[in-house]
């Protein structure tokens, strides 16, 4: 188990690591990226706005995404994030998430 300080650090080492993925400066690969988890902590950044402006359709994404890559946990977070949406909203998310699977 990863503690205090050590902790912090890892998640923002992976969290610019994520970004950089998003953004299309980056490969998915060996390592905490590829994880389902990792992803969910990304959904939870965007639902949050920790680090980045809060964005439901991109937290969406990245909660389907992590369901794909196995990480079942963030079933219940897309759900209720889907509440909070339309259905413009929800397709737009799910579009992405294909598209981020699709090139990656």
């Amino acid at each position: 188990m990863i503690a205090g300080n050590d902790l912090r650090r890892k998640m923002k080492i992976d969290g610019v690591r994520l970004m950089r993925v998003e953004l299309g400066q980056g490969e998915v690969g060996a390592g905490p990226a590829e994880t389902g988890e990792a992803f969910y902590e990304l959904g939870l950044m965007y639902a949050a706005g920790r680090a980045v402006p809060v964005d439901r359709v991109t937290a969406h994404k990245w909660f389907n995404v992590a369901v794909a890559q196995g990480y079942r946990a963030a079933a219940p977070m897309r759900a209720e994030m889907a509440q909070e949406m339309s259905q413009e909203e929800i397709a737009a998310a799910q579009r992405e998430a294909r598209l981020f699977l699709t090139r990656h």
